[in-house]
């Protein structure tokens, strides 16, 4: 089969316009059936902030390909390979991706508005078949040992060479906007869609089997026929959605406020009155080695609180203020702070393997005298011997923080503000973000 192609490689390259236009005009001549055809083979191509809208390309081959920020609004793509794609913050509202091979990509923050996901394969990248493939049809159903090759060349470029874990890797669909977007029978086991958002979206008979879906909006949404065994729904939003025809299973169920014993309330209320008063009224909160495992504490303002040794595992904690709260020892492995304020606080020696920290404020926090004047003098975060494997830390600020000594092995840090902070013995990622 004809294949419109680009130089085999291991790493993205970027295509030129003239180079992107003759593919293009090659794939659509392919889809028509037409002389000089070629499937589009854009694999690994460097195509960020390109603009696709519109755009026949059916059945193409974009395994790996770079489209940060590029537009695909109403491109349709059904049955296309995406293995492996980075559409980051990519504009692909409305577009048509009935049965593509989405496994193991990186669409965080994606836009997905009113998209045709019917069917989609969006579970962990592995080298099985997956897409149309996984059902015997599609050019690559016909050339599976190529696949397979190029796959793999995926999987180690978005692990950086090193060993691909045995159950794949996830696909990342965290921060996502799917609002009305069609996902009848898509599989998502396994997938991550904290903090994504499919209200009004339809998942009728879909598979989100250990999908994380902690602080995610699913209001309105259609559920008929949906699994959600063994899924992570801490935090999680389902106004107006009807369970009696899903499969819960052994789902993760949140803890919400309401429903912890009334001492811990009192406890967080108090604190509350403390910080809104200056120190005047109520009692600040002492939630020492305190069981918040898998708690809603969402929005919560625990500024200053003394948390030393808590258990927050799973805990679902978006937008939550803990400026200057001590956090040391506290495990939080796995819980949900995206976008909360920790500026100042202590997290010396705490565990946030696999937690989600993308946009967190870790920088320096005002100090201010008891009327909340400033004083001029600031107090910066201390992450000393802090155990960050796997976290995420994505346009986390990270400024004149102490990282003295913590473990950021394999932590995604893409656009992190690391200006002033302290690395010494550190253990860092292959790749850091420059220093601004």
């Amino acid at each position: 089969m004809p294949t419109a192609t680009a130089p085999s490689q291991s790493s993205p390259s970027v295509f030129r316009l003239d180079q992107l236009a003759e593919v293009l005009d090659r794939h659509a001549r392919w889809v028509k059936g037409q002389p000089g055809g070629a499937r589009a083979n854009l694999a690994m191509a460097d195509l960020e902030g390109a603009d696709l809208s519109q755009r026949d390309l059916r059945g193409a081959r974009l395994v790996g390909a770079k489209l940060t920020r590029s537009r695909l609004h109403g491109t349709n793509l059904a049955g296309a390979d995406l293995f492996g794609v980075d559409l980051r913050d990519a504009d692909i509202s409305r577009a048509n991706l009935m049965q593509t091979d989405l496994r193991g990509a990186r669409l965080r923050s994606a836009d997905f508005s009113n998209a045709n996901l019917k069917g989609a394969d969006l579970r962990s990248g592995t080298l099985e078949p997956g897409g149309t493939a996984r059902r015997g049809s599609g050019p690559d159903a016909q050339d599976a040992e190529a696949a397979k090759l190029v796959h793999k060349v995926a999987l180690a470029h978005i692990h950086g060479e090193a060993l691909i874990p045995s159950q794949g890797v996830p696909t990342d669909l965290t921060g996502a906007v799917l609002v009305g977007a069609n996902l009848t029978e898509a599989d998502l086991s396994g997938s991550l869609l904290q903090n994504a958002d499919l209200t009004g979206a339809n998942l009728e008979r879909a598979n989100l089997t250990g999908a994380r879906l902690n602080g995610a909006n699913l209001s309105g949404a259609s559920l008929e026929g949906a699994r959600f065994d063994n899924a992570d729904l801490i935090g999680t939003r389902m106004a107006d959605c009807d369970l009696s025809q899903t499969t819960l299973g052994s789902a993760q169920s949140p803890r919400p406020m309401d429903s912890m014993r009334s001492e811990l309330q009192r406890v967080i209320f108090d604190h509350e009155r403390w910080i809104d008063s200056f120190g005047k009224r109520g009692e600040r909160a002492d939630l020492d080695g305190a069981d918040l495992c898998r708690a809603d504490l969402r929005d919560v303002n625990l500024s200053a609180a003394s948390m030393r040794g808590a258990n927050l595992a799973a805990a679902s904690m978006t937008g939550a203020r803990l400026m200057m709260a001590d956090l040391s020892g506290a495990n939080l492995e796995g819980a949900n702070l995206m976008g909360a304020d920790l500026s100042g606080a202590n997290l010396s020696y705490a565990v946030l393997t696999g937690a989600d920290l993308t946009r967190v404020k870790l920088g320096p926090a005002a100090i201010k005298d008891p009327s909340g004047r400033s004083t001029g003098r600031s107090w910066a975060s201390n992450l000393m011997g802090a155990d960050l494997r796997r976290a995420l830390l994505v346009n986390t600020c990270l400024a004149q923080a102490n990282l003295s000594e913590a473990n950021l092995e394999n932590a995604e840090m893409d656009g992190a503000d690391l200006d002033g902070a302290k690395l010494q013995r550190a253990t860092l990622p292959r790749s850091l973000p420059p220093r601004r």
